[in-house]
């Protein structure tokens, strides 16, 4: 057996660095007013805050918002929603070491893509077949995925378009590594990674690789993503087709968004609102 307790030492310290409740916080604000927040409510509400460090985006129709399943889906939709631009998804699947699946040891993405946790490989003397049989289960759970959320809907095209890469947080890193490879290998014109929460080593990293990093919190030492959520249950994929149903509804999902404006996006938006909110809004909308 490959992991002896050497190795068991390693991975019970991974666990405590990840999973340890965190007795401190430290937040790397930046200046950004919207920081002053020390957790999350839940991953709409985060994604709201985002979108408002990502204006500069908004009403483009070249803009793709690329969710990372499933918890990354409330966070991207909410970020769609408020720039009105396209929403779609990217299934990427992490390659945990059996037995201790928290602990990723890589990340596989759709179109053949898998990055390696050499760290963890060499550490824990994962032997090959060990990987590439993770792998081949985790690729079958990637292409069910696919087939759930997305349906028979047409392919979206990444080619010459501004990506915005979204998630829930990103712990180690792996499942965002593989989504970028992924997403390079079809040339987007830009790449854009926005996530609510990341170790600022993390987004540094990451900052080489794309061309933009949105982080609204960069704390010292991350534990795990979802102690920055007060709310942070796990999605079902019942809660995720609901959700990605409601966006091919109101027109975020689907084919390629036309040119919008501001006065556009808030009469779609003012049209959901209940009947008696309608008049006082469309009073406010400046054609």
């Amino acid at each position: 057996m490959y992991i002896d307790r050497e190795r068991q030492a390693y991975i019970d310290y991974m666990d405590y660095m990840y999973c340890v409740p965190f007795i401190k916080i430290i937040v790397d604000v930046s200046g950004v007013n919207t920081m002053m927040k020390k957790r999350f409510r839940d991953r709409m509400e985060a994604g709201q805050l985002l979108a408002a460090e990502l204006t500069a985006y908004a009403y483009r129709p070249d803009v793709l918002v690329l969710a990372l399943p499933r918890g990354g889906i409330p966070v991207a939709y909410a970020i769609a929603k408020e720039l009105d631009v396209q929403l779609d998804i990217l299934v990427v699947r992490k390659l945990g070491v059996p037995g201790h699946e928290e602990l990723a040891m890589g990340a596989i993405a759709t179109g053949g893509v898998r990055v390696l946790n050499t760290q963890v490989i060499e550490a824990l003397d994962i032997p090959a077949e060990v990987i590439d049989s993770v792998a081949a289960r985790e690729q079958r759970e990637l292409e069910r995925r696919e087939r759930l959320y997305r349906g028979d809907l047409p392919p979206y095209i990444v080619r010459g378009r501004t990506i915005i890469l979204v998630d829930d947080g990103i712990a180690t890193g792996a499942t965002m590594h593989a989504a970028v490879s992924a997403l390079k290998q079809q040339q987007p014109a830009r790449l854009v990674i926005a996530v609510p929460v990341a170790a600022a080593s993390t987004c540094e990293e990451l900052a080489a690789e794309v061309d933009e990093v949105v982080c609204l919190l960069k704390p010292i030492d991350l534990f795990a993503v979802g102690y920055w959520y007060e709310h942070f249950p796990q999605m079902t994929d019942e809660e995720v087709f609901d959700l990605l149903a409601r966006a091919i509804r109101e027109g975020l999902m689907g084919p390629q968004k036309q040119p919008g404006t501001p006065a556009a996006a808030a009469r779609r938006k003012m049209s959901r609102q209940p009947r008696q909110y309608r008049t006082k809004a469309a009073n406010s909308i400046n054609v």
